[in-house]
């Protein structure tokens, strides 16, 4: 079998520069990752396609095995976020066990580990289909995750090879963007008689989110994910000192638990909303809701994490479960069918840093431990 270090492979992912086009103007995209991957896992023996999720914008889709068994997905997602700030963003260095550069922690580590599990299984006899699926704009819209599930792909489990330092990560969180444009009437700043201060308004509305704030913090509480949480992203309002402001936008981000839905997120709001007016009567507000990402979970005593959890402690390595805080492209994977969870190389507290980094260690051990719990279910 082909002999593929994980941990050189992220480096050279990280010397291809991969910034999502719509996160940072001229950023390359995921192309040029893109058409390496596609040519290692071709050489490797996969099956590879390379289907284009949105124009200009493609994932890796590359299968191994006989169809109509179990199936088992490997999934990562190429693009990055922006390098302002960073001096050297795409050297791939290695200084002290930890290779340096955007993208090595969040997450090319993850994808080096899946590619090199993937030619480390190249020459096995397999019983079931290996999937390894890497997709576009995670870090923006998620259109390659979109369109991966909706390609029709479903897998008996996924791993998603987010950075979660080694810990099997069964569970994530949601969100909720929900904006508030509250109108006042503008006058003259000495005009008090006619104006009516749309910041001043909004600020009943920021007094019922701590409230609300202090409700789940001390509410329900998922025993991964601790409490939900609730709080002011962005606020815009006023056009001079002088002036009586005439509106005022908020913007709030709800984070969910598994289970929550928009529609009970929404009549939260609008509780909310009737205690500001509780304390502004004549507050004239119009709410909408935006982006909704909902939190999933697979159960933690599914196959899939006691799965992963075996080749941990057969590897001599701690067996840790815990929750993934954030959003991550695993909801999809489960709404549509397929249970997934988190499990790869760094930490989150690395991702989208000025000098983002991950452990070589990591990364290797991330590798044999993606090999043996494929090749015990497929081999």
């Amino acid at each position: 079998m082909p002999s593929v270090d994980a941990a050189e492979l992220c480096a050279q992912l990280v010397r291809i520069p991969s910034v999502n086009p719509a996160l940072e103007p001229g950023g390359s995209g995921e192309g040029a990752v893109v058409d390496q991957t596609a040519s290692w896992l071709d050489a490797w023996g996969f099956q590879v396609e390379t289907p284009e999720a949105s124009p200009g914008r493609f994932n890796v889709v590359a299968r191994r095995g006989p169809r109509g068994g179990r199936t088992l997905l490997l999934n990562g997602h190429t693009d990055t976020v922006g390098v302002q700030g960073m001096s050297d963003p795409f050297s791939g260095d290695v200084r002290e066990g930890r290779l340096y550069g955007r993208g090595a922690c969040d997450m090319k580590a993850g994808v080096a580990a899946a590619l090199a599990a993937a030619a480390s299984l190249s020459e096995t006899d397999m019983t079931g289909e290996l999937i390894v699926a890497l997709t576009a704009d995670e870090e923006h819209a998620s259109i390659g995750m979109q369109h991966l599930v909706a390609s029709g792909i479903v897998a008996d489990g996924a791993v998603v090879c987010e950075p979660t330092g080694l810990a099997v990560m069964p569970a994530h969180k949601g969100f909720l963007w929900v904006d508030f444009t509250v109108r006042g009437k503008a006058a003259h700043g000495s005009r008090p008689e006619v104006g009516v201060d749309a910041i001043v308004h909004t600020g009943a509305i920021l007094s019922s989110l701590a409230e609300e704030a202090h409700r789940l913090q001390t509410g329900r509480t998922h025993p991964l994910l601790g409490p939900a949480s609730i709080h002011a992203g962005t606020i815009e309002g006023g056009t001079a000192p002088s002036v009586y402001p005439e509106r005022c936008r908020l913007t709030v981000e709800r984070r969910t638990l598994p289970g929550e839905t928009e529609e009970q997120l929404m009549g939260e709001v609008a509780e909310m909303v009737a205690a500001a007016r509780g304390r502004i009567p004549q507050l004239s507000v119009e709410v909408a809701a935006g982006l909704f990402r909902a939190g999933t979970e697979v159960r933690s005593s599914d196959p899939l994490v006691m799965g992963l959890l075996n080749e941990l402690a057969e590897a001599g390595l701690p067996s840790r479960v815990e929750g993934m805080t954030a959003w991550v492209d695993a909801c999809f994977l489960n709404q549509s069918g397929t249970p997934a969870l988190c499990f790869g190389p760094g930490s989150i507290a690395q991702a989208h840093t000025s000098d983002e980094w991950v452990s070589v260690e990591e990364i290797r051990t991330c590798q044999r431990v993606l090999t043996s719990w494929v090749r015990a279910h497929l081999a």
